[in-house]
């Protein structure tokens, strides 16, 4: 699954990696090296434009640009934005089937750049209390990647009818893959470049071929690092988390998967410090 991720580069950057226009107006978060769900985050989406009116004009091509969400989705129809904190990930063996995700899988298609994502393994033969060892997986060339993602818009029944409305996300998860699958028995949803236009596609309402994991070369391409138990607090945030901790490193071979989590369920790092 995928409960917290690494996420540094400006806007500027990504438009140039997304081919995409800014249409973040200001509002994109700082380089963040522990984003944890609730976090407003960079996304990319790619819609027809509107005219003065607020009409989509669906003959018009569409256009690709980075927007703002909060993590954590909330459908239309919730009574409250907190159930957000439970929806930060979508399964993609049931996205097509829950209420709560089917119509943003049908219609609203995201991708969410990020420079790597952390996941947790037990430690063999350590007590039941020994805090998990972390683990970043990211590009060996620097090179953003692409979680899937689908996204939606909530208005408070409750609130002003003018007041904006809150833009929210979650991260497409599927079983993990090649050397992935020694760490945790999930993992986001990662698309290669050549498959972002058909997920963002605002005309392609039928997401089935859309759901397919990477090969498992491309999850042997990726470099699995141990890092520092540090990133387990929110509170730690800075390019240090990043850095390999030699002394925690472990066999990727021998290990098993930890416990997957159901849609939704906010990433809990055991006993943090």
């Amino acid at each position: 699954m995928c409960g917290r991720y690494a996420a540094t580069k400006d806007p500027a950057t990504l438009m140039k990696e997304f081919d995409a226009a800014d249409g973040t107006e200001g509002q994109a978060p700082t380089e963040n090296y522990n984003v944890a769900p609730t976090k407003n985050v960079v996304s990319v989406v790619e819609r027809h434009p509107r005219d003065a009116d607020g009409n989509v004009q669906e003959d018009e091509p569409a256009v690709r640009s980075l927007r703002v969400m909060r993590w954590g989705l909330v459908p239309f129809w919730a009574k409250d934005a907190g159930i957000g904190s439970r929806m930060i990930n979508t399964r993609a063996e049931t996205a097509s089937e829950k209420p709560a995700f089917r119509k943003a899988l049908t219609r609203r298609r995201c991708l969410i750049p990020a420079d790597g994502w952390y996941e947790w393994r037990p430690v063999e033969g350590a007590a039941k209390k020994t805090p998990k060892e972390p683990f970043y997986m990211t590009t060996r060339d620097g090179s953003s990647l692409a979680f899937a993602g689908i996204w939606e818009t909530w208005r408070d029944p409750k609130g002003e009818p003018d007041a904006p409305p809150l833009i929210t996300c979650s991260v497409i998860t599927t079983d993990a893959i090649g050397q992935l699958a020694g760490i945790h028995d999930r993992m986001p949803l990662v698309l290669p470049g050549d498959r972002w236009q058909d997920w963002l596609d605002p005309d392609r309402t039928d997401a089935a071929g859309l759901l397919e994991p990477p090969g498992v070369d491309w999850a042997d391409s990726l470099e699995l690092r141990p890092v520092s138990t540090r990133v387990n607090s929110v509170r730690n945030n800075g390019p240090e988390l990043l850095a390999r901790a030699e002394a925690e490193a472990a066999n990727l071979d021998s290990a098993d998967g930890a416990d997957s989590a159901d849609d939704g369920a906010l990433f809990d790092v055991p006993n943090p410090k």
